[in-house]
């Protein structure tokens, strides 16, 4: 039966390794900032009476409540399981297997190079640069690719990428690939974002959730956003059903008005503990934070990282190892958390530093 299976999967998949989410690491912890989630748990109201039908593959209430909330038109709105499925769609869409190329620029999220190889799409990699901006020049010679990933704020180095950089890739691919701006973490930056500049770039497309600011990662609701041209193609491949009924209501009350006050004011909470995160890392000697400080997590480099991360696992603090990523050697992210998490995650970090000082 083994052989049998081996026999049949897909050539390309046999060295495929899957993307290690945090949930795959870690079966258990008293503490998770390793997944750039929220701390806070929002109560939302639900409605059963429509459960025993299909749901609308594109809830009016969902769409309409992020085309304004983005400021975009509702035709320019796509919404999908996460923004991991709006990457998948994309390379779908627009990449045919065995032939076309995706671009990324690593250290970067993960799943674009996963999704290209789920789907038998070559992968061009154009690494940032040592202060983590993007290779422009690089970029704009790599002229056999489909789809060019952005992520600003960039994870996990948390940069925002410079306006400039984008609008000269635009150009530079207007008639030739789609530029796609990831922007996970968008509203903890001081930044409006590439979503409003869809009328101005036919190739922009912009990626959104709701599992980060909105605190929503459990129901797995993220959009796409792009010209109309690009949505109507997007349809044609995405599952009938993509949004369960549950989702589109919790997503249409979180994209209200009330919603999206809550939201602001804690991403404007989860700014300042971000920024007593970072002050408690830089007064630890052994560590160095690296990059910027514009998403939900501080990333930052550890000689002893190995060590540590074990010291923390026992004792049920799960951060993320960053180390495999390149120019990230020695490099850990820890998630922006509540006042007793951090509390928790600076005092177990001091109290390994002293024991291996007295040892």
């Amino acid at each position: 039966m083994a052989n049998m299976i081996e026999t049949l999967l897909n050539r390309h998949l046999h060295a495929l390794r899957p993307y290690e989410s945090a949930r795959r690491l870690f079966s258990g912890g008293q503490d998770w900032l390793n997944a750039n989630e929220s701390p806070y748990a929002n109560t939302y109201d639900l409605d059963a009476s429509t459960f025993n039908r299909y749901p609308d593959c594109q809830p009016e209430a969902v769409i309409n409540g992020y085309a304004n909330y983005a400021g975009v038109k509702k035709e320019q709105v796509i919404t999908t399981r996460g923004a991991d499925e709006g990457i998948e769609l994309l390379i779908r869409t627009f990449c045919t297997p065995g032939e076309d190329n995706i671009l990324i620029c690593p250290p970067t999220y993960g799943m674009y190079a996963i999704s290209a190889e789920t789907c038998n799409v070559g992968i061009k990699s154009v690494p940032l640069k040592a202060d983590f901006s993007l290779d422009v020049n690089a970029i704009c010679q790599q002229d056999d690719v489909n789809l060019v990933f952005i992520c600003s704020p960039n994870n996990p180095t948390g940069t925002l990428v410079d306006a400039d950089d984008i609008r000269q890739i635009l150009t530079h691919f207007r008639d030739k690939a789609i530029v796609v701006v990831d922007e996970a973490y968008i509203e903890f930056a001081s930044d409006v974002g590439w979503a409003r500049e869809i009328d101005n770039y036919p190739n922009l497309v912009v990626l959104r959730t709701l599992s980060k600011a909105f605190a929503l990662a459990g129901i797995r609701c993220g959009f796409t956003l792009a010209n109309e041209n690009i949505i109507a193609f997007l349809m044609k491949v995405i599952a009938p059903y993509p949004v369960p009924a549950p989702v589109a209501q919790i997503a249409s009350q979180a994209l209200s008005s009330r919603g999206i006050e809550l939201v602001q004011s804690q991403v404007a909470q989860l700014n300042q503990q971000r920024a007593s995160l970072a002050s408690a890392i830089e007064e630890n000697a052994e560590l160095e934070i690296i990059g910027s400080a514009n998403a939900n997590f501080i990333l930052f480099r550890c000689e002893q990282k190995d060590a540590l991360m074990q010291y923390l696992v026992e004792n049920g603090m799960l951060i993320r190892d960053q180390s495999k990523q390149p120019g990230l050697s020695n490099c850990l992210r820890a998630t922006v958390g509540n006042d007793a998490q951090q509390k928790r995650l600076i005092d177990l970090i001091t109290t390994f530093f002293t024991d291996r000082r007295a040892a």
